[in-house]
């Protein structure tokens, strides 16, 4: 076991879990349980806002998965990685303050929260709900199996234990912090993030004689890892100019991004956690995807793509900085388990029970049951990820593609058109997931693209028909 590797990671944690029972004490002191609980009081200042959209939207996929993906394939996924810089800019400009004021004005704690105010429909609250709760258990899935893969690499001990000790790590503090404890520490972790990126970058390109000679040895092996299309020639321009839907415009869509555009303070929150959040999700996910082509000539022969990170930080690093490296990941995957758990949870407890079981249960039944909830969901997770993929990153674009086809539309219309109806609402979701979960199943891909786009198209078309044709005959109906 290697000790000096473990040693600044157990280190992290505890940095960790020290946030998470300082947090505790504002969700105790609070006046409303489900504002600090689920948003933090809607006090996130630039910096902090930044951060936690980072954090969030960079998990396993982008510091175990996506430079496993580049390691297969070459320079053509880092090309295709970059659709990824402007996702902060995406979702906060389109979101902006009109949706942190309309929030504001509905009370509304969850993006469903928002939906059920905006369209007054049971119907769309179930639909959302069943939403989350189908694609994000996929999300979950990804990241609880990369922290074990992590730990697994690190310490020697079997997956099956290494996800144990995860997962007890992650729950702990996601319970007795809530959304708080998760946004400071994700200001923790984007410095980790940031830092441990930078570190593994020049020790790669070092291990592997400097740039030009790791570009020789990735052409010797085979041209094609140069090129923008890929290993195996089959990253056209369709499939990768999809990926600007897919994790670029696209994010705007999932509610554990969207939730964050109604948590800051102010308008001077907003337009630094822009800037900052662009350059460090650039800085983060550009070269995470170069640190996965750059190692393939230094530590060849990787079968699964998920431990090119960990093993080529233990390969060219310290064993010492090795670990520090390594808690990059780490905070990756932990702020968005933490993120997904507590927004899973709020789902039910806040969107479901509360609205349609017990509307009016106390405040200290809903505080327990929120934490008894958010435990259950993580002990489901852990059975979820018993028999791991070889490379998570499928999960997890699996699950960006169903939640961007079921809400892009009544969120994004919801806020900017008035025509906009309950009717609309319920046709785009229904018929963006059907569409995609068909494409996905059967014709994967549909003219060259990742099927996320066809469903957004036709997403969009029930939307407008929908609204305008419902709206047509209330209006026939009256006359």
């Amino acid at each position: 076991m290697n000790w000096q590797a473990i040693l600044p990671l157990v280190l992290f944690l505890i940095i960790v879990f020290a946030v998470g029972m300082w947090a505790g004490k504002y969700v105790k002191r609070s006046d409303s349980f489900l504002q600090e609980y689920f948003l933090g009081g809607r006090s996130l200042g630039g910096f902090v806002l930044a951060m936690t959209l980072v954090t969030t939207y960079g998990s396993a996929s982008s510091f175990l998965s996506g430079p496993g993906a580049a390691y297969n394939q070459g320079l053509g996924w880092v090309l295709l990685s970059t659709s990824q810089i402007a996702t902060g800019y995406f979702v906060l400009m389109i979101l902006g303050k009109k949706f942190a004021i309309v929030t504001r004005k509905y009370k509304a704690v969850t993006i469903v929260d928002f939906l059920k105010s905006r369209y007054e429909s049971k119907w769309v609250v179930l639909l959302s709900s069943l939403s989350i709760l189908i694609f994000l258990f996929s999300a979950m899935s990804a990241q609880w199996i990369g922290g074990g893969r992590l730990i697994q690499s690190l310490t020697g001990l079997s997956y099956i234990a290494s996800l144990f000790i995860f997962s007890v790590s992650v729950l702990v503090y996601v319970i007795i912090g809530g959304f708080r404890a998760i946004a400071i520490t994700d200001a923790i972790q984007g410095i980790v993030m940031f830092a441990g990126t930078l570190i593994l970058l020049i020790a790669v390109i070092i291990a592997g004689g400097g740039v030009p000679a790791i570009i020789a040895d990735l052409a010797a092996e085979n041209p094609n890892l140069i090129t923008p299309f890929g290993a195996n020639a089959d990253l056209t321009p369709a499939y990768v100019s999809s990926f600007w839907v897919l994790v670029g415009v696209g994010v705007v869509a999932l509610p554990q991004i969207a939730v964050r555009a109604m948590s800051y303070k102010n308008s001077r929150s907003m337009h630094r956690g822009i800037i900052i959040s662009t350059i460090v999700v650039g800085f983060i996910m550009l070269n995470m995807h170069l640190i996965g082509v750059f190692a393939r000539p230094v530590i060849p022969g990787i079968e699964v793509g998920d431990t090119v990170m960990p093993l080529l930080a233990q390969t060219v690093l310290p064993n010492w900085l090795s670990g520090i490296v390594l808690a990059a990941p780490m905070a990756a995957i932990m702020t968005t388990v933490n993120s997904l758990l507590l927004l899973v949870s709020s789902t039910i407890v806040k969107d479901v029970y509360l609205n349609y079981i017990e509307p009016t249960a106390k405040e200290r039944k809903v505080k327990y049951l929120s934490m008894w909830v958010t435990a259950l969901l993580g002990i489901v997770v852990i059975v979820m990820s018993l028999n791991p993929p070889d490379l998570i990153i499928w999960l997890n674009l699996f699950s960006m593609g169903g939640l961007e086809a079921a809400f892009i539309w009544p969120i994004v219309m919801g806020l900017y058109w008035k025509k906009g109806n309950k009717y609309g609402a319920i046709a785009s979701m229904i018929f963006g997931v059907g569409s995609y979960i068909l494409f996905e199943s059967f014709y994967p891909q549909p003219f060259g693209m990742h099927s996320v786009v066809t469903s957004i198209v036709i997403a969009f078309i029930a939307y407008v028909t929908a609204s305008l044709m419902m709206q047509k005959k209330h209006l026939v109906i009256e006359e």
